[in-house]
């Protein structure tokens, strides 16, 4: 009895002491051993940074990093100083240990750090990997991190000698995981090139690079800036997972299906100077009258020069086109209203690109071209004067306010159902009946339709590391924010607003773009909110630039006619977009993907995760290849019926969609609920909804798709005969759907070409009657089983 009672306390003794032990030692451990590129920086005022700082974030809370990596280290001199000593003192069984050196031990000068590559560097590698196997440890060799040297024809040059290869032949003799950080370093660098890749270096960050460095300054091509930093660290937490080594169960998933953090983009952020260069000591008055182009015109030169921000105070600002520069940062005070003239003159012809093609249009009231480093900040609001260039539909308008209209002046069409705000205007509307403005880019073609050729309102071309944050953007001529071909674009903050009725006026359009992030935006516009562009057509292909990489979130659209859409001018393709925590209030679809016939391109990797909806006028969520360039809800009197699809042959504009996950969804109120509309000749592919709620009229209408998978899926529809609806498409795969009670048909399969359609862990007794299939379709077309 006494030694039952004494073993139950030594147990309770035992449990307490793991109960309250100190949360990180409950953790794994990842020791970092290294030199410079690994280590903690101690002055974080200075923009260097060491690839160590960063690789916690990849992690899950499970894992504790001590970073012992230092400064002007090698393996020598690491040991010698009993830095070696301290990591043995403290490693516990299970933990691990990353060992990476090779920069200083090639300091054949300082005999303090010299450690010969075929001597004391393998040596002293087999040294830490032994001894920190004897103390139950798993030890990780890491080849030193590649530095940035290239020559004159822009191709790699040798950096490290011998001592990445006497890395991995010690790997190999002791039988432990390598992660070859130098060959990954390269190809980062390789795949950025010569001037991409500067910026992952702290001496090439705005205000620290020289061009033409002379002793003692020099650029320093090996030590990282914070960006830099972040993606070696993803390269490393890469390497953990390509090594299967135990500590990947530990790497930190996202919410998007199967993605870990280190694989979701990383934007450059951008950097400029604190220097301010007032707007108004450069001739600016705020009285709504005087016209400033020319004040902001000095004050951008000014800060261009040497970097630095144009503030904008307070006040009503008004001015003709505004043309940003690199390293300058346009700052708009609280309470400044910059707005744009209504003088359709001041805003003269350019050649640029509209809706995806080369085009003439008017100046943008903002724009940039071939930048690098740029931003626009601050509370305050750009109008656009968009009313003095918009066409009206009387449709859309209330009596009364038509009539205002018409008093405004301008002109109307013969049938009297539009307001053109110029008989140029009108004039060059009326061309465009038979196709699209097509005069060539002379711009002196354009005289007479000029007021026709509405501007976007922010356009930014060939742009690197753009920064457009927390202004409120208005009242736009057409698309408001259009970045083409730009690179790290972040997008946060930002309130874009136009009247639900003004035709073409977009809140983002990002046209073949790489890399961003959109967060904390609120767009309450007449067209699409978040919208993801390539290109349209031939010129689309041939520039062959898809939109990738971008990271969405925390967005509010409204009374848009998208929340988050892909096209229609798509066919330089779009790819890896993660899209979370979005709410659609009032659009006219939710989530819609958009292609036609002639577009081509392919649209895959898109992700999405949270999206909440009410009120959808169309769909909430929608695919559709025969995208007609109309409304998506139909104006009184126009038809409600799909166009009639014939198959026609494959061809380099066929477009593709295929690779969508998408997850977490709720809608209160649509027409329909999800609508995947393909092309006979070309399915849509891979599709997989799992986890959503959607009150509608009509559930589902699925055509022409293939490999769709349904999961958890409920749609509370209206419309119960049918609740699902398959035509012509294959392996469909609806498991555990749930549907309003007493529906008449839960589902109907129709079309030849039907097949392979299954019903899973659903309760189809609730259904008046559970499938109806089509002409030709046999009863093995659809099986229905239980799990």
């Amino acid at each position: 009895m006494k030694a039952t009672l004494a073993l139950s306390l030594a147990s309770l003794a035992t449990f307490l002491l793991l109960a309250f032990r100190p949360a990180d030692e409950q953790k794994i451990q990842i020791f970092l051993v290294g030199d410079s590129t690994m280590s903690q920086k101690a002055d974080l005022s200075k923009p260097e940074r060491g690839w160590g700082m960063a690789f916690g974030q990849f992690f899950d809370g499970g894992v504790s990093i001590q970073n012992h990596a230092q400064n002007g280290r090698s393996t020598k001199s690491f040991l010698r100083e009993g830095r070696w000593a301290k990591v043995l003192e403290q490693v516990k069984p299970g933990d691990w240990v990353f060992i990476q050196f090779g920069h200083n031990d090639s300091k054949t000068e300082d005999s303090t750090r010299s450690a010969p590559a075929q001597t004391t560097y393998r040596q002293l590698l087999t040294k830490f990997v032994q001894e920190a196997k004897q103390k139950g440890a798993n030890p990780v060799l890491l080849t030193p991190v590649g530095r940035r040297y290239f020559d004159d024809k822009g191709q790699r040059k040798d950096d490290h000698g011998q001592y990445p290869a006497v890395a991995r032949e010690v790997a190999k003799a002791q039988k432990v995981p390598l992660i070859d950080l130098h060959e990954k370093s390269w190809a980062l660098y390789s795949q950025l090139g010569e001037e991409g890749s500067r910026p992952l270096f702290w001496s090439y960050i705005n205000g620290y690079y020289q061009p033409n460095p002379v002793p003692p300054a020099k650029n320093d091509n090996t030590h990282f800036s914070e960006y830099g930093a972040t993606r070696v660290a993803q390269l490393v937490a890469q390497g953990v997972q390509e090594q299967k080594l135990g500590l990947a169960s530990h790497l930190r998933h996202t919410n998007f299906d199967g993605k870990y953090a280190y694989e979701l983009p990383i934007v450059l952020p951008v950097i400029i100077k604190k220097d301010t260069f007032d707007l108004t000591k450069y001739g600016a008055l705020a009285d709504g009258q005087q016209l400033n182009t020319e004040a902001f015109r000095k004050a951008i030169d000014a800060a261009g020069q040497q970097g630095g921000t144009v503030l904008v105070p307070r006040g009503l600002w008004l001015t003709g086109p505004i043309v940003l520069k690199s390293n300058v940062n346009l700052h708009l005070a609280a309470g400044a209203l910059v707005q744009f003239t209504a003088d359709r003159a001041q805003y003269p012809l350019v050649k640029t690109t509209w809706e995806g093609e080369e085009a003439i249009r008017n100046q943008a009231p903002i724009s940039g071209t071939d930048l690098t480093n740029v931003a626009i900040t601050g509370p305050g609001v750009f109008d656009g004067a968009g009313d003095t260039w918009r066409p009206v539909k009387k449709s859309k308008l209330t009596s009364g306010q038509w009539k205002d209209l018409l008093e405004r002046g301008g002109v109307t069409n013969d049938k009297k159902d539009t307001w053109y705000p110029s008989a140029s205007s009108l004039k060059g509307t009326l061309e465009t009946h038979n196709g699209p403005l097509r005069r060539g880019l002379d711009l002196t073609a354009y005289d007479d339709v000029r007021d026709f050729l509405r501007p976007n309102m922010l356009s930014l071309t060939r742009c690197r590391q753009v920064l457009l944050e927390g202004f409120t953007i208005q009242n736009s001529p057409a698309w408001t924010i259009h970045p083409l071909l730009c690179d790290n674009v972040t997008v946060r903050n930002v309130t874009v607003r136009n009247p639900w009725y003004g035709q073409n006026t977009d809140a983002l359009d990002l046209e073949s773009c790489r890399t961003g992030l959109v967060e904390g935006c609120t767009f309450d516009v007449g067209d699409d909110g978040i919208c993801i562009k390539s290109g349209r057509d031939e010129q689309g292909r041939k520039r062959g630039v898809p939109t990738e990489n971008f990271i969405f979130r925390d967005c509010k659209v409204y009374h848009a006619h998208g929340g988050f859409v892909i096209g229609s001018e798509m066919s330089g393709g779009a790819r890896n977009l993660f899209v979370s925590n979005c709410t659609f209030i009032g659009t006219d679809v939710g989530l819609r993907f958009k292609t036609a016939r002639g577009r081509g391109g392919v649209v895959e990797n898109v992700f999405v995760d949270g999206v909440d909806m009410t009120d959808i006028a169309g769909q909430a969520i929608l695919f559709d290849m025969y995208y007609a360039a109309k409304d998506p809800v139909p104006q009184a009197g126009e038809s409600t019926e799909p166009p009639v699809i014939a198959a026609m042959p494959l061809n380099e504009g066929t477009p593709q969609f295929q690779g969508f996950r998408i997850r977490n969804v709720t809608c209160k109120g649509a027409e329909t609920g999800i609508l995947v509309r393909g092309l006979p000749e070309m399915s849509i592919k891979d599709i997989r909804i799992e986890d959503v709620v959607i009150q509608c009229e009509k559930g589902m209408v699925c055509q022409e798709a293939e490999n769709i998978q349904l999961k958890n899926v409920t749609l509370l529809s209206s419309e119960t005969r049918p609740v699902l609806e398959v035509q012509n498409s294959r392996n469909i795969a609806l498991d555990g759907i749930r549907y309003a009670p007493n529906a008449e048909l839960l589902l109907r399969v129709s079309g030849d070409r039907s097949k392979d359609i299954r019903v899973l862990n659903t309760n189809t007794k609730a259904a008046k009657k559970d499938v109806e299939l089509g002409q030709k379709l046999g009863k093995k077309t659809v099986t229905i089983a239980k799990g």
